[in-house]
């Protein structure tokens, strides 16, 4: 699940619903990309999904649409491995898109029965004013969680972002809530919970005069769980 590196994740699915927001202006041609993130730990949202994790991604974008594959393997066999496609839309800040999240912890990929599959269908909404963003998610079919009467919850996650720079790196602020009770995030919530307060920092790390690579670090507090993280990340 993201957002381009560990620090933004999370929507492209963790890559591509994240930086939604940046695409902004209408390409005259296809463009295509295609890396990977090296990360010490996959938190999502708040929440720890996994260990030291390979995360790659494919995408393309034209005149504001864009299409992306996400996913991420963990070095532990044990954690759980996922694929996420997002088909996203984005214009003068405004963006939209529905992502496809999939995990192999349950039903195999094409079971897309009602209570039979592992994945979770997510509409995000959101706008970039340039000194912030808002984001809106909200699963409205596959496994979603449940709330208090037993019900679909429509699980939501709401999140204000703001990019700065200082001391010669870029960095990012923010904080997530659940807006409404549901079992899908942070093992259960009663209601409105602020389950992520991050910030993140990125630089540029010189390997050779012509080759560097993009470094991150994120720390990450989910009052929610009282969980505290530290994530550190290589972009290839």
């Amino acid at each position: 699940m993201k957002t381009r590196h560990v620090h933004w994740k999370p929507a492209v699915m963790a890559l591509l619903a994240a930086t939604l927001p940046h695409m902004a202006t209408a390409q005259d041609k296809v463009e295509a990309s295609a890396g990977a993130d090296l990360v010490s730990g996959y938190i999502w949202r708040g929440q720890d999904l996994g260990g030291v994790s390979i995360q790659p991604a494919l995408s393309l974008a034209y005149k504001g649409f864009s299409l992306g594959a996400w996913g991420s393997v963990g070095i532990n066999r044990e954690d759980t491995k996922e694929l996420d496609l997002t088909l996203g839309y984005a214009t003068r800040g405004f963006s939209i898109a529905v992502t496809d999240y999939w995990f192999d912890n349950g039903y195999g990929y094409f079971h897309y029965k009602a209570h039979q599959t592992s994945h979770v269908l997510e509409a995000q909404v959101g706008y970039d004013f340039g000194v912030a963003a808002i984001n809106w998610y909200t699963n409205f079919a596959g496994n979603d969680g449940r709330n208090k009467d037993g019900d679909r919850a429509y699980s939501s996650y709401v999140t204000l972002s703001a990019p700065f720079r200082l001391g010669g790196l870029d960095w990012n602020a923010e904080v997530g809530a659940v807006p409404w009770a549901t079992d899908f995030y942070n093992g259960g919530t009663d209601g409105f919970a602020v389950c992520n307060v991050s910030l993140s920092a990125e630089k540029a790390v010189r390997i050779t005069r012509q080759f560097s690579l993009p470094l991150f670090a994120k720390a990450t507090w989910n009052p929610r769980t009282e969980g505290a993280y530290l994530v550190v990340g290589l972009s290839l």
